[in-house]
């Protein structure tokens, strides 16, 4: 099959990248001149874990192909994703303009039967509008091609995406036609010979499909966040609490392990979206709306922390952070938690010395030099007053604490991850705080 997909952003490129590893013709499409140069030379745009390695295969194998040309590229294509960016507008609706703009692309080029498919998560009704798009165009040049819209939005986790769509827990693809529904059953093919399953349903309940699982499991992170700060006022332990209900199946152990809030490009943007369209159709996501004023909240949780454990004076002190990024194994800093965090120490007056193993250049782009980066993760503890883990990056779980000590001006952690054991800590002579348990007597939950 020969495969288009316009967009090589996250979503896109693991796309395209996965459906070359299986044999497929693909070109990869992106109006950014210079990125598609740097792709064709193997530079990857983000950082994901066994992406460039795939990349320069495939394209060495002359499966994956990147142009700037989507004209060349969409002729003849069996398909063409549409995996570019819906970046949430001021009122938190999905701006469309990317999307409609390569339909209309598509519309004007497209010179066979083509499955349109929408990659990118979308409103409910997107695809609507994608079909008007392109039906206009070929009215333009009086063409009359046959096409489809689907709808197959991504689950793919950063850090894992390559086998997320390699090995997928399911595939979700809304159709419109049988047609469609065999050229995409066609597509997918080489993922279900393990019996990973493919699920057809309608074009809107795929669209919404995306948002209300992203949403159940921002809400999922949100409700556990809301119990840590419950826990430390209560004197309850939320780790007992959260290995108590995760052992339920009904409940499940994933995503209810407190933090410091989640980020990253998913979950604000898609929870924003799914309410402002609930709004738009006159009805209120009540449990969403919490959900994000939780997250929010829980963003500032550690900084409250530091301010209570110093006695609301931090002018001139300096803190050190480990972990720059929203997660482990990527370079996405979008809403990241860290952001808020720095943002709140340095208004008070604070110095930051921070270590990320890999997001530090992606973070530049944002803090600029209001702060230090480390060259490694003792290079940031360097007389600092305080150590402060923001990303549960693996390096970062077992710390020589001895030298944490000969380094740091006061032997203080705050662990917004709660990847330590408090007892070891403690005995190493460090007052520790983390989320949902009162390890000191004066750590009060502040939100």
């Amino acid at each position: 099959m020969k495969i288009a997909v316009v967009g090589t952003g996250y979503v896109g490129l693991v796309t395209g990248t996965c459906l070359a590893e299986v044999g497929m013709e693909v070109t990869c499409i992106d109006i950014d001149v210079k990125k598609i140069e740097n792709l064709k030379k193997g530079i990857l745009p983000i950082y994901e874990p066994g992406l460039e390695e795939m990349v320069l295969r495939n394209t060495a194998q002359g499966r994956l192909h990147f142009s700037n040309d989507i004209e060349s590229s969409i002729q003849d294509a069996d398909v063409a994703f549409i995996a570019v960016g819906t970046p949430p507008g001021e009122d938190g609706s999905a701006d469309l303009k990317y999307v409609l703009a390569v339909a209309r692309s598509i519309g004007k080029y497209m010179n066979n039967y083509i499955v349109v498919v929408t990659k990118s998560t979308v409103p409910v009704g997107t695809a609507i509008k994608v079909k008007a798009a392109i039906t206009e165009e070929l009215a333009l040049r009086n063409s009359y091609e046959e096409f489809d819209v689907a709808s197959n939005p991504e689950f793919l986790k950063e850090g894992a995406a390559i086998e997320d769509f390699l090995k997928p827990d399911r595939i979700v693809v809304g159709v419109e036609s049988p047609r469609a529904e065999e050229v995409m059953r066609r597509l997918y093919k080489p993922f279900l010979l393990n019996g990973h399953p493919i699920i057809f349903m309608d074009v809107p309940s795929a669209e919404m499909t995306k948002y209300a699982a992203n949403s159940m499991l921002a809400t999922k992170i949100s409700f556990m966040n809301d119990i840590a700060n419950l826990c430390e006022i209560m004197g309850a332990d939320v780790n007992m609490v959260r290995r108590g209900i995760g052992s339920d199946p009904r409940i499940g152990n994933k995503f209810i392990y407190p933090g410091i809030g989640y980020g990253g490009s998913c979950f604000p943007k898609d929870v924003k979206a799914l309410i402002k369209t609930a709004s738009e159709n006159g009805y209120s996501m009540q449990i969403l709306k919490a959900v994000e004023s939780v997250n929010e909240n829980q963003k500032s949780v550690l900084f409250n922390k530091v301010m209570d454990h110093f006695g609301g004076d931090i002018a001139g002190k300096t803190f050190a952070l480990w972990g720059l990024s929203f997660k482990p194994k990527t370079d996405d800093m979008r809403e990241a938690p860290s952001l808020v965090i720095i943002e709140k120490l340095l208004a008070a007056g604070a110095n930051v010395r921070a270590y990320d193993p890999v997001a530090m250049p992606e973070a530049k782009h944002s803090l600029g030099d209001t702060i230090v980066f480390a060259k490694d993760q003792h290079d940031a503890l360097i007389d600092a007053d305080a150590l402060l883990i923001i990303t549960e990056w693996p390096e970062f779980r077992t710390p020589n604490l001895k030298v944490l000590g000969k380094l740091m001006s006061d032997k203080v952690i705050f662990d917004g991850r709660n990847i330590y054991e408090a007892k070891e800590i403690q005995e190493a002579g460090f007052a520790y705080y983390c989320i949902g348990v009162k390890t000191n007597s004066h750590d009060v939950a502040t939100v």
